[in-house]
């Protein structure tokens, strides 16, 4: 049972009990024939929350990797909102079978950390990066290299949870937050750097490596 319950997420385990108590109820009460929804329900919240422990794929301080599981849905040149830079743009969508719990992407210092309130259109889309709620933690690595991510929200995602701040040292694979529920989550990086995925690739945090940053 400890097993079990340290395979899922902080942010669901009360969330999991209430919907395991509620479909015992309905069972215990009503019978199969009006629990079995419930008991659907369950496991679609345990998988939605599972956390299994992620180790580095790649520990190579030059390499950018996924922040999040999920889809690459774009590789874009365009401006950095946040440095006002040239960058690269790297795009992760994660639909409500991915795991949400984000991870450092490379390791290296909190410069600063934004918030910005906004609406919930679906992550898929381009412009869900400019106008849905949005966390973005500039990195700067410890070859001092900038590096830009931003959890975005999705169509039915309510709240992201970022458990860092600036000033603050990280490192590579370090879970630091969460999103609920269908999401996306951008990284920004230098112009020169090397990308190695492509739009349709599948990838996992903390060991896929997206980027090779320039020297």
């Amino acid at each position: 049972m400890r097993r079990l319950i340290s395979w899922i997420a902080p942010e669901g385990r009360y969330l999991v009990a209430g919907f395991v108590v509620l479909a015992f109820t309905v069972h215990v009460f009503l019978g199969l024939v009006f629990s079995w929804f419930f008991i659907l329900l369950v496991l679609f919240v345990i998988q939605f929350f599972r956390d299994p422990q992620r180790p580095v794929g790649n520990p190579d301080p030059s390499l950018v990797m996924s922040a999040a599981d999920g889809r690459i849905v774009s590789v874009t040149q365009t401006e950095d909102p946040y440095l006002k830079r040239p960058s690269i743009k790297i795009s992760v969508f994660m639909n409500v079978f991915n795991v949400h719990s984000n991870r450092i992407p490379i390791s290296g210092l909190i410069c600063n950390k934004w918030y910005t309130p906004g609406k919930f259109l679906h992550a898929s889309l381009d412009k869900s990066s400019d106008n849905n709620e949005r966390c973005a933690l500039w990195l700067k690595t410890n070859r001092g290299v900038d590096v830009v991510c931003v959890q975005i929200a999705g169509l039915i995602a309510r709240r992201i949870l970022c458990y860092v701040d600036s000033s603050q040292t990280v490192e590579i694979g370090q879970r630091y937050g969460f999103i609920r529920f269908g999401s996306r989550l951008d990284i920004y990086l230098p112009v020169e750097s090397r990308v190695l995925v492509s739009l349709g690739d599948k990838v996992k945090a903390a060991t896929t490596a997206l980027c090779e940053l320039p020297e």
